[in-house]
C-alpha cells in the first residue's frame, strides 16, 4: 500500500507543477509584450493550447492512477485516465494513458491469455489517498503474493456496479471489460453499430470510444470536432462530465432540437405531427413547396411596373422564360434568383429601348449601346422592380419558408396536413421541425454575395492602409549613410501590403466543437449517436449531411424504439446512406439490472415478441419487484412508495406519465411537474422517454397500463437496486 501510495504522491506532484506551469504561460501569454502581429499570432496559439492542457488536468484531477500492469520480464506500468511523463525530457512516461497500445493488457488479459503479464492491480483512491488494492494473478507458475490477491477477479467491477449513483455518469475507464474494449478500440473507419440492451454500457462504450478516437486521430479529429447526439438534455447534463474526467474537453453534445444553429426547439408536437415530419417524403413535399413559391403573373393578367417613360408590363412570357433559364441552374431557390432577375431586367430593358429608341419613320433603333446600358442599369434599380421580382420570386429564410408550409401544408395526405397545420407564430419550433429547416436550408441555399462583397471591400480597405504605411516608412528612411550599402532592412523589404493586410485580419479563438455548433454546414469528423433507433428518416438526412466520410459510431437497442418517426432497423437506417457496408456489433452482458428485474422487464417484451432473448444480468440482489394497487389516492399511494423507497444515498426515479405529472407530483418535498429534471436530486420526476439512457438506484412505475411496450420496458429496466409499481387502473397482463 505504501509503495502505490508513494506513486499516487509522485503523479499528483508532476500535475500539480504542469497546472502551475501552464496557468503562469496562458497568464503570461495574455499579457501584452507588444503590437507585433507575429507576436500576436503566437500568444493566441500558445493560449489556446495551454488553455486545453490546463482544462484536461484540471478535469482528471480525481483517480488519475487506477491500475497497474506488471510484466513478465520485470518491468511494470502505472494506467492512468490520462498520459504523464515526469518531465519534458523523459521520454518514458510516469503514467501510461489508457488508451495507448501498452496499456491494453490491464482489459483484456486473461489467466488463459496473460498478454505478457504476471500481475494486474486495481488501484481504488479518494481523493490523493490510496484506499484499497486488488491483485488477479495471471502467471500461475508465479509464486509471489501480495496479501491484496482477489481470487475472482471482479470485486472492482462489483463495487462499481453496487456504488450509489451520484446522478451524473461517470466513466467506466477503471471496470473496462473485454468485449467493451474491443468496441471502443476498433478501427477508425466506416459506421460502426453497437448494439445492446438495457444496462449493457452501450453509452458508456460510445463516450469512451470518442476519446479513444481522440486519442488516436487527433490531429484529425481536434480540426473536425466530435458531435455526440443523445436524446434529450436530461441525457447530455447526465453524461456530461465522462469525456472531461478521461481529459477530453473539446467534443460537441447535442440533441435533435439543437443541430440548427440559431434555433433552440423547445416545442412539442402530437406524436402523429412528429411522425409525418419525420416521414422521408417530407423532403420531395418541400422540394415541390418551394417551387411553389417560384410564380408566375397569371396569363392575361400581367403586372405593370410603374415609369418615368411609362409602365412596363412583366407578362406571363416574359416570367417564365426567366423561371425556366433560373431553374436550369439547378442552383437553391435563393440562389438561382438572381438569375431569375437578370432575365426580367434584360427583357425589360429591351421593352423600354424599343419605346424610346423607335424611330417613328420605321428606321433601326437610334440608341447607342452606352444608352442602353444606363437604361439596364436605371430599370435594375427600380425599386418598383425590384419589389415584382420579389413577388415573382422571393427571397426566403428556412424560418420564414417553413413556417408558410406549415401554415398551409402541401403534398402530403389531408389527415397529415392536418396533424402538420400551425399558425405562424403559434408555438415554438418543435425538434421535429429542426431536419425540415435544415432540408430547407438545403434547398433555398443561402446567397452570400452582399456579405462576400463587404468583406472584399473591407479587405481592400485594409490593403489600402497597410499600403499607406509601408510608404511612411519608406519616407522615414535615414539616408545619413548614402555612400554605403545599408544592411539595415526595413518593413517594405520583407512584407508587401496584401501579405501585411492579412495579419491584421481577426483569429478566431473558438474551438473547433464551438465553430462546428455555429455552422451549419460543419463536416465532422466523426459522430456518435445514442438512441439511434428514435431518429426518424429526416433526422437521418440532416446527421448525414454532417458526416460526407461516413464516419460515424451508432448506439442503441430496437426493441426501445418509442418514437412513431423512429426507424428501429438497422439496416433501413444505413440503407440509403453506406447500403450494408457497416459493422454490427452486439454488447449482451447487462450490467446495470439486477437479474429478479430483468426477468420481469423481459416478459413484458415476450408478450409482443415471444423470441425476445434479453441480455443476461451479472448479479442479483434478492431484491423481488413488487406491485401495489394505490387505491383512490394515487398521489398518496406514490407518496408513501417514495418514503419507503427513498435512499439515505442515491438516487431516486418516479417514472409516470406526462399527464399524471401535476397529480403526483404534488405531495412530494422538492418536486415540480414540468421542471426539466435535476438528476442529483434524491428524487426526480420522469416520463419514460425522458427516462431512455439514464439509471437511478431505486426505480418507481406510475400507471404501466399506460405505457406502450417500449416504454415499459424502458421504464422497468432504469434501476440498479429496487423496483417497485403502483397503480389504480388495470396491469399489463405481463406485471400480474
Amino acid at each position: 500500500m505504501r509503495e502505490e501510495q508513494e506513486f499516487i504522491d509522485r503523479v499528483h506532484a508532476r500535475v500539480d507543477e504542469l497546472r502551475g506551469v501552464t496557468a503562469r504561460d496562458v497568464e503570461q501569454a495574455l499579457t501584452p509584450v507588444g503590437t507585433g502581429l507575429q507576436a500576436r499570432l503566437e500568444r493566441d496559439v500558445l493560449v489556446a493550447e495551454r488553455s486545453g492542457l490546463l482544462a484536461a488536468l484540471n478535469a482528471v484531477d480525481g483517480s488519475l492512477c487506477f491500475g497497474r500492469i506488471d510484466l513478465s520480464d520485470g518491468v511494470a506500468h502505472h494506467i492512468g485516465r490520462i498520459g504523464i511523463r515526469e518531465d519534458d525530457t523523459e521520454h518514458t512516461p510516469l503514467l501510461i494513458d489508457w488508451r495507448a497500445p501498452v496499456a491494453r493488457p490491464f482489459y483484456l488479459a486473461t489467466g488463459h491469455v496473460p498478454m505478457g503479464l504476471r500481475r494486474r492491480r486495481h488501484i481504488t483512491t479518494e481523493g490523493r489517498t490510496v484506499t484499497e488494492l486488488h491483485d488477479e494473478i495471471l502467471d500461475l507458475g508465479d509464486e509471489d503474493r501480495t496479501g491484496f490477491e482477489d481470487p475472482n477477479g471482479d470485486a472492482v467491477l462489483l463495487a462499481a456496479l453496487n456504488s450509489a449513483r451520484t446522478g451524473r455518469m461517470g466513466d467506466i475507464v477503471r471496470t473496462i471489460q473485454a468485449e467493451q474494449d474491443r468496441i471502443i478500440r476498433a478501427p477508425h473507419r466506416g459506421v460502426l453499430v453497437v448494439e445492446g440492451g438495457p444496462g449493457t454500457g452501450k453509452t458508456a462504450v460510445a463516450l469512451h470510444r470518442a476519446a479513444f478516437l481522440l486519442y488516436e486521430h487527433r490531429e484529425v479529429l481536434a480540426k473536425r470536432a466530435v458531435l455526440i447526439v443523445g436524446p434529450n438534455p436530461a441525457f447530455l447534463r447526465y453524461i456530461a462530465e465522462v469525456l472531461p474526467a478521461l481529459g477530453e474537453t473539446g467534443v460537441l453534445l447535442a440533441t435533435q432540437a439543437e443541430l440548427f444553429p440559431g434555433v433552440h426547439a423547445t416545442g412539442t408536437d402530437t406524436p402523429h405531427a412528429a411522425a409525418v415530419k419525420g416521414g422521408a417524403h417530407m423532403a420531395e413535399a418541400l422540394a415541390l413547396a418551394v417551387r411553389d413559391r417560384q410564380q408566375l403573373p397569371e396569363p392575361g393578367a400581367p403586372l405593370a411596373i410603374p415609369h418615368d417613360d411609362g409602365d412596363l408590363i412583366l407578362d406571363w412570357e416574359i416570367a417564365y422564360e426567366a423561371r425556366q433559364a433560373a431553374r436550369d441552374t439547378l442552383l437553391p431557390h435563393n440562389l438561382a434568383r438572381p438569375h431569375f432577375a437578370f432575365r426580367i431586367v434584360d427583357a425589360l430593358t429591351e421593352q423600354l429601348t424599343e419605346r424610346i429608341g423607335a424611330d417613328p419613320y420605321g428606321g433601326p433603333n437610334f440608341l447607342g449601346p452606352d444608352d442602353i446600358a444606363q437604361l439596364g442599369k436605371a430599370v435594375a434599380m427600380s425599386p418598383e422592380v425590384h419589389e415584382a421580382i420579389e413577388s415573382l420570386w422571393p427571397v426566403l429564410t428556412p424560418q420564414e419558408f417553413l413556417a408558410g408550409y406549415l401554415a398551409e401544408p402541401v403534398y402530403v395526405p389531408e389527415a397529415d396536413a392536418e396533424a402538420l397545420r400551425r399558425a405562424p407564430g403559434a408555438g415554438e419550433w418543435t425538434p421535429a421541425d429542426v431536419p425540415l429547416l435544415d432540408v430547407a436550408a438545403e434547398l433555398l441555399g443561402f446567397d452570400d454575395s452582399a456579405e462576400r462583397a463587404a468583406a472584399e471591400a473591407e479587405r481592400q480597405e485594409r490593403v489600402a492602409y497597410a499600403q499607406g504605411l509601408l510608404e511612411l516608412s519608406r519616407g522615414s528612411e535615414t539616408y545619413e549613410f548614402e555612400d554605403e550599402e545599408s544592411e539595415v532592412l526595413a518593413a517594405h523589404d520583407i512584407i508587401d501590403a496584401e501579405r501585411m493586410a492579412e495579419r491584421h485580419e481577426e483569429i478566431d479563438h473558438r474551438s473547433a466543437a464551438e465553430r462546428a455548433a455555429a455552422d451549419r454546414t460543419w463536416a465532422f469528423g466523426h459522430i456518435i449517436v445514442d438512441e439511434a433507433q428514435e431518429l426518424s428518416p429526416m433526422a437521418w438526412r440532416l446527421l448525414m449531411r454532417r458526416s460526407p466520410t461516413r464516419s460515424l459510431t451508432l448506439v442503441g437497442d430496437p426493441a426501445q424504439t418509442s418514437e412513431e418517426a423512429g426507424v428501429g432497423s438497422w439496416e433501413k437506417i444505413l440503407d440509403p446512406y453506406v447500403g450494408d457496408r457497416f459493422e454490427h456489433v452486439t454488447l449482451g452482458v447487462n450490467y446495470r439490472t439486477p437479474a429478479e428485474i430483468m426477468e420481469l422487464a423481459a416478459r413484458v417484451v415476450r408478450e409482443r415478441n415471444p423470441s425476445f432473448v434479453a441480455p443476461g444480468s451479472v448479479r442479483s440482489t434478492g431484491e423481488e419487484p413488487w406491485v401495489r394497487e394505490a387505491g383512490e389516492d394515487l398521489a398518496g399511494a406514490v407518496a408513501k412508495a417514495v418514503a419507503e423507497l427513498t435512499p439515505g444515498e442515491g438516487r431516486l426515479a418516479v417514472i409516470a406519465p406526462r399527464e399524471l405529472h401535476e397529480q403526483v407530483a404534488g405531495p412530494l418535498e422538492g418536486v415540480v411537474a414540468g421542471a426539466e429534471p435535476d438528476l442529483t436530486r434524491s428524487v426526480v420526476l420522469l416520463d419514460p422517454r425522458q427516462a431512455k439512457g439514464l439509471e437511478f438506484d431505486h426505480v418507481l412505475v406510475v400507471e404501466p397500463g399506460r405505457y406502450g411496450t417500449s416504454d415499459l420496458y424502458v421504464a422497468l429496466t432504469r434501476a440498479t437496486q429496487r423496483l417497485g409499481i403502483v397503480h389504480r387502473e388495470e396491469l399489463p397482463s405481463a406485471l400480474r
